[in-house]
């Protein structure tokens, strides 16, 4: 299957733009929108997101990756295999944490561009949908370029695990870059002057009461049982997260 990984949004033309092109390409393979609202314009925040999320969807899937605040300057474009998966986007640290995390990961420069050229402002429909489509069908990474010198595209400063922040959800809750198992079983995490105590499920605490959980793809997240955690004082995406024993 095609999974979505974009900050465009479900509004406007970009998401249709680009679903078009995969249609066209790969017909009759699924087209899975996962996020529509990665952190707009934001590798570092999304790159959090996708490495929690990637590995729960099913093997030899390829995801298009497009949060791209750089495109049409010399960020490269990359492929990335990584968990039994192929990922196609920018090189712009989006896929650090998978590249971090996978041991099966390998990576690929995509020096193909189509015969009728691309826009400067939008490879996610000209350039990344059709290696994309091409992908899901017969073809391998090293059809559209070669292996990725060591490097490219990478954030080595950014942390294993981010205390941040990263995501904040329909229902009010925030989502931080850090993996719950990392923390400890009696840690609490302070965002602002709000600090909250670690629980199992929303239920563990009073109506209106704030926690932190592990939430299904294994990052620690804030919610308020019956209310929402972005109604906090401080509960904004970017807000340090300081873990307290």
């Amino acid at each position: 299957m095609l999974i979505l990984f974009t900050d465009f949004g479900l509004a406007g033309p970009y998401t249709g733009q680009m679903k078009a092109v995969l249609h066209r390409d790969a017909p009759g393979v699924p087209v899975i929108d996962l996020f529509a609202d990665a952190p707009a314009t934001d590798p570092r925040h999304s790159a959090y997101l996708l490495a929690a999320y990637a590995p729960a969807m099913p093997a030899r899937s390829i995801f298009l990756c497009v949060v791209d605040p750089g495109v049409g300057s010399d960020r490269p474009p990359m492929i990335l295999r990584a968990w039994d998966r192929l990922f196609v986007g920018p090189g712009n640290g989006l896929f650090e944490l998978c590249q971090r995390r996978a041991l099966d990961a390998a990576a690929w420069r995509i020096d193909w561009r189509p015969p009728g050229g691309i826009s400067d402002s939008f490879h996610g429909r000209d350039l990344f949908a059709p290696v994309a489509a091409a992908l899901a069908g017969a073809a391998v990474p090293e059809e559209f370029g070669a292996p990725a010198p060591p490097g490219l595209g990478r954030q080595p400063d950014w942390p294993d695990d981010l205390a941040e922040i990263v995501y904040l959800d329909v229902y009010g809750n925030a989502m931080t870059g850090l993996r719950a198992q990392a923390l400890p079983a009696a840690a609490r995490l302070q965002v602002g002057g709000h600090v909250v105590e670690r629980g199992r499920t929303f239920s563990d605490r009073p109506e209106g009461e704030a926690l932190w959980y592990e939430n299904a793809n294994g990052l620690a997240e804030i919610a308020v049982n019956r209310g929402r955690a972005d109604a906090l004082p401080g509960m904004r995406r970017g807000a340090a997260v300081t873990i307290l024993d």
